[in-house]
């Protein structure tokens, strides 16, 4: 029995051999990109793993020269010092496209070019770890945006093979089965109905036959 109505007709039954044809190229398809996604993106959670610990790394040393400038350091002096800001960053967002999963990149670009415009403050009166706590941070910079950038594309990334996959085991589990079901009903239908035909024709012939042979005999008698 057909899992849904159909009309058990030679042309629906061609349109849903077309159908399950396209569904099963489709899920093809698919599988290749869920898979192709996988690789990528075990790659990208692997490059993500790598730049977290880098960045940790990074921040927990700035913090720790910061603590230790604090240590040598009034506040008021090191408030003064991080008052104004010297160098500017400019961040620019784009975009690339990984099997059709659009993720931003981020690039950046500094106000000069000087490593010395980082520092905001004379060094009269600063102690040295101050500056390789800002040297740290700006050190670091280009690490935190590219994770913030692989951060991201993992997610996008997971979310594209969550909807890749659920498409997969729809073909898979249900739309190429009722496909088949249905093909398989309209093929039983038809061929009773033309078993049917060729019953009747069978009987419509012998009652011609058997109306034909007594008038045949009537006109011996």
């Amino acid at each position: 029995m057909a899992a849904t109505v159909v009309n058990p007709t030679r042309m629906e039954l061609t349109r849903l051999k077309k159908k399950r044809l396209t569904a099963i190229r489709g899920h093809k398809l698919l599988k290749d990109k869920r898979d192709e996604l996988m690789r990528q993106y075990l790659d990208l959670v692997r490059e993500n793993m790598e730049l977290r610990k880098t960045v940790e790394a990074g921040i927990l040393s700035a913090n720790k020269n910061f603590v230790i400038a604090k240590a040598g350091m009034s506040e008021a002096a090191l408030n003064t010092a991080l008052m104004a800001p010297k160098q500017e960053v400019n961040l620019s967002v784009g975009e690339k496209n990984v099997m059709s999963v659009d993720i931003p990149t981020f690039d950046y670009q500094t106000r000069t070019a000087d490593e010395n415009d980082i520092y905001s403050y004379g060094f009269a009166f600063t102690s040295s770890d101050l500056d390789g706590a800002v040297k740290s941070l700006a050190d670091i910079l280009p690490q935190m945006l590219k994770l913030a950038e692989t951060e991201k594309a993992c997610q996008l990334m997971a979310s594209e093979i969550e909807k890749t996959r659920r498409r997969v085991n729809a073909l898979e589990h249900v739309i190429i089965p009722d496909a088949e079901t249905n093909i398989k009903y309209i093929t039983m239908k038809l061929g009773e109905n033309e078993r049917s035909s060729q019953v009747r024709l069978m009987k419509v012939k012998d009652m011609m036959l058997e109306k034909e042979h007594h008038y045949s005999e009537k006109q011996f008698q």
